[in-house]
């Protein structure tokens, strides 16, 4: 078969299964009420959870950074591409996570396959939860070393596979911090516990925790309490509650100088613009001072949850802005969310295999610049749009 005929198959048989997948085209800066594919929305699907994305005072940063740096940084990092922006970006996130280092890459995804690549072998062992950001899973792959996948925030599981793995090897449990489609926190204090009883490290994706767990937006690991050593890695990105673009990985000096040397995502990359990095120390300095943005934000999570549980459908207790409404069939969840944008409200069906068969839901997400009317106008619809059936046992449906 060719490759063509293959690639159409696999097209036709996606919108069949109702998993088709198109970009949407957003008029203007990222905020609630927005314009995209020419219609009037309010959005509930964004990352940006404390409302930076389109702050005045971080693209006022970025501005000033362009005058003085340029738009593109040239070159890797290691070439001549880090800028005294990339330099003190680095070293306000040590600061702010409460390690020794931090190492700046361009994605979150890159981030995750160069700690992976770098940390592990073919003959030793890394423990995934089941349902890890797809970044992670890919790096267990690249890394090309043994994988474990244990039920999901299940730790018990997870120290039965973890008792089954060579000592005489490097063992990693590798998790995130708040799951990307269910908003639930991981176990993470089980977790540490885990890992220093058997001599292994733990690594935290903390992409949805950061700038919006903890007093002062410290993510899962203040939220849990969780010291340095008991997170050896953290990973997070700063595309979502800093309203900016890149990532980062903060640990040890001995970590983070093997990343340096070693991750073939950092060394064979171009750097982020330092425009980029200039502004995401002002969005780092604003979500660190303005804590009211995490305050709102959280009784708005609070709303949303009460709202939806008098509604009928299950609580899924997450602390987090994600909060999904799971409908079973891509089918349903399609049509709901497609419902919602006639109301002119934004909320993205989530299908597989971005989730597991029979789970598909509508994924909501909140933002710190959200307001109770715009809460409560998306319950009223769901009320209304969402059959009656489909609410006392919404997940096994």
């Amino acid at each position: 078969m060719s490759i063509e005929r293959r690639l159409r198959e696999r097209i036709g048989a996606a919108h069949a299964a109702g998993r088709w997948r198109a970009p949407r085209t957003l008029e203007g800066a990222q905020s609630p009420e927005q314009v995209i594919d020419g219609r009037r929305v309010v959005a509930f699907c964004s990352n940006d959870y404390l409302g930076l994305a389109a702050d005045p005072r971080v693209a006022a940063a970025a501005r000033t950074a362009l005058e003085r740096y340029g738009v593109g940084a040239g070159a890797a990092h290691l070439v001549n591409g880090h800028t005294r922006a990339h330099a003190e970006l680095e070293e306000d996130l040590a600061e702010f996570t409460g390690r020794e280092r931090a190492l700046l890459f361009s994605t979150g995804y890159m981030a995750n396959l160069g700690v992976l690549q770098t940390l592990l072998g073919r003959h030793d062992t890394v423990l995934e939860d089941r349902l890890n950001h797809a970044s992670l899973l890919d790096a267990s792959r690249l890394a090309g070393c043994r994988t474990r996948r244990y039920r999901h925030g299940d730790a018990e599981h997870a120290a039965a596979l973890l008792e089954a793995t060579a000592v005489q090897h490097s063992r990693l449990i590798v998790t995130d911090g708040v799951f990307s489609m269910d908003g639930d926190p991981a176990p993470l204090p089980a977790l540490a516990a885990l890992a220093q009883r058997h001599g292994a490290w733990l690594m935290v994706d903390d992409a949805h925790g950061l700038g919006v767990l903890g007093d002062l937006g410290g993510g899962s690991c203040e939220h849990f309490r969780l010291s340095p050593s008991e997170v050896p890695v953290l990973m997070g990105t700063l595309g979502k509650a800093f309203g900016t673009a890149g990532a980062f990985v903060a640990g040890s000096r001995t970590l983070i100088e093997a990343l340096t040397q070693f991750s073939r995502t950092y060394i064979y990359t171009t750097a982020m613009p330092a425009a980029i990095a200039a502004a995401t120390r002002e969005s780092l300095a604003i979500a660190r001072r303005e804590s009211w943005r995490r305050d709102h934000l959280r009784s708005l999570i609070g709303r949303l949850r009460q709202g939806l549980m008098q509604l009928g459908l299950a609580d899924t207790g997450g602390i987090s802005p994600i909060q999904p409404v799971i409908l079973g069939t891509s089918g349903l969840a399609t049509a709901v969310a497609d419902a919602l944008l006639e109301q002119g409200l934004l909320v993205p069906a989530i299908r597989p295999p971005t989730v597991p068969e029979g789970s598909a839901r509508l994924r909501i997400t909140l933002s710190a610049v959200h307001t109770e009317a715009q809460v409560d106008r998306l319950l009223d619809a769901i009320d209304r749009l969402l059959p009656q059936d489909r609410r006392a046992h919404p997940a096994a449906c």
